[in-house]
């Protein structure tokens, strides 16, 4: 009789304690915006990269 699984569930916890080091300062706005500008640059890339095929 075949084993049907409907749902997985994965879950994970990420901590810095292991490495003994504090958590970095949180990104301030101009380094958000750089990484926002350089994900929506590769998006487009990837875009067109799709529509010369």
């Amino acid at each position: 009789m075949p084993v049907i699984v409907d749902e997985v569930v994965i879950s994970i916890e990420v901590s810095n304690q292991a490495a003994g080091g504090a958590a970095p300062a949180p990104a301030g706005p101009r380094d958000q915006q750089t990484v926002i500008n350089e994900c929506v640059e590769r998006v487009l890339d990837i875009l067109a990269q799709k529509a010369e095929r």
